[in-house]
């Protein structure tokens, strides 16, 4: 019994920061779409039962720490977007898309090699784009609700400092006693977990706003670190399976209201390091205690609904924000770290960031086709400042080998920047094999290597 205590205190521990450093930013999501405070608390349920149960099957089929989550960039992105037409309904049904191509993923590598072929640069200026807008809702909160927002903020800053794992649960703690504090209190509001179904429907417009960069911001940011992280500790599952069951978890947790499940990225260092037990053939049993902390966790989803809907919204939005500062500092480090591809990141970063809509279709998409755009002009520009070059020295040798050493010195960035980015980052998992994603090897162990010791 005393063998089983340490990844089943670990697994606790998952689960609870798992939970409480990003229900905000799910919930915040959520009603961003149309979700009403029902329909939202029913999606923040579905999504903890969604993750524990996969969790725990992975876990005890594999005999590998395989820790679950849901997509906290998919529903940073879900608050960047806001309503498309249709409402909620349209939004579920997008929901359920984005299952399907995950689990397309699993069964056709060939989806991922596409995901893979995303240059990193863009894939994280455009995360970074989307997690700008809640990112500053901390400066609003302490210029609009002072009283209630610097204790935050200086609850997280003293925390990130000391004990930085509990930064974001130590500021949400801070902000419930505020709310309690000045707030009505929880006699009138219904804290029972709830579950709504919402029948979906399917319009083009939501598909092109969610799900399609939902899918893509899922792939890239949360997918691949992930298997980057379990690389980093030894364990190389094939990602295939666990694509197709989180994405058809997906599938099941949409009519009820949740956004996307993944593998974790942040919080499986937790479950698959060796504070989670010196012995790497046990600590499986840390991510199937996580899975069952979430399933627990998700019968507060009431609760954690009330307690939302009773506080100042920007409150919320700056624990939320809080949350995912970490996640914007290595999106922009990925989206800036190729110097050939900068102008075209921030092209894409801008136009993310700008919440522009077009034909109904949100910013996140333009914000990909004009990094895209961009991409693809400059390599022409460069193409034909390269054919120059060759016809008019022909006689420097040296110039050549240069040239030659520039795209492997670029591809080992690109391999780095996947593994910086435990939130934002995209690129190689690792072995080909295993994870049907390629990408530079040598890069990505690096990566990975840095991600182990977060």
């Amino acid at each position: 019994m005393t063998r089983l205590l340490q990844p089943v205190t670990a697994g606790v521990v998952t689960g609870i920061v798992g939970f409480a450093s990003s229900f905000t930013v799910v919930l915040a999501g959520l009603r961003a779409v149309g979700a009403d405070e029902r329909q939202a608390a029913s999606g923040l349920l579905a999504l903890c039962l969604a993750n524990g149960v996969v969790a725990i099957w992975l876990g005890l089929r594999r005999r590998m720490p395989i820790t679950i989550a849901w997509s906290t960039p998919g529903a940073a992105l879900l608050a960047a977007t806001g309503a498309v037409q249709g409402g909620f309904p349209a939004a579920v049904g997008a929901f359920a898309v984005c299952g399907l191509l995950v689990v397309a993923a699993g069964l056709f590598p060939v989806l991922g090699r596409w995901i893979a072929a995303i240059p990193a640069p863009i894939a994280g200026a455009m995360l970074a784009g989307v997690l700008l807008g809640l990112c500053v809702a901390p400066v609003r909160a302490l210029a609009e609700i002072p009283a209630m927002a610097v204790p935050v903020v200086l609850t997280w800053a003293l925390l990130s400092r000391f004990a930085r794992m509990w930064a974001v649960p130590g500021a949400l703690l801070v902000a419930v006693a505020a709310i309690a504090l000045t707030g009505p209190g929880l006699g009138a509001v219904d804290v029972r977990p709830v579950v709504v179904p919402t029948v979906p429907s399917f319009g083009v417009q939501a598909m092109v706003s969610i799900a399609l960069p939902l899918f893509l911001v899922t792939m890239a940011s949360q997918n691949v670190p992930g298997m980057a992280v379990l690389a980093g500790y030894g364990y190389r599952p094939r990602l295939g399976g666990i694509l197709v069951g989180t994405g058809l978890a997906t599938v099941a947790g949409a009519p009820l209201g949740g956004h996307a499940v993944n593998l974790a990225a942040i919080t499986a260092a937790l479950a698959a390091g060796p504070d989670a037990d010196p012995d790497p053939g046990r600590r499986w049993i840390a991510s199937v205690t996580a899975g069952g902390s979430m399933i627990v966790l998700g019968l507060g989803s009431g609760l954690a609904t009330a307690l939302v809907l009773l506080s100042p919204p920007v409150l919320i939005e700056a624990v939320a924000g809080l949350a995912l500062l970490g996640a914007l500092a290595s999106a922009v480090t990925a989206a800036v770290a190729d110097p050939e591809r900068r102008e075209a990141a921030v092209a894409t970063f801008v136009v993310t960031a700008s919440g522009f809509t077009l034909f109904g279709v949100g910013a996140a998409f333009w914000g990909l086709a004009a990094g895209g755009a961009m991409t693809l002009l400059h390599g022409r520009r460069k193409d034909r400042a390269g054919s120059g070059e060759s016809t008019g020295e022909t006689g420097d040798s040296g110039e050549s080998v240069e040239g030659a050493g520039g795209p492997g010195k670029g591809a080992g960035g690109a391999g780095e920047g996947s593994g910086a980015g435990e939130s934002g980052a995209h690129g190689s998992a690792g072995d080909p094999g295993e994870s049907g994603l390629p990408g530079n090897k040598a890069g990505a162990s690096r990566g990975e290597t840095r991600l182990a010791q977060r």
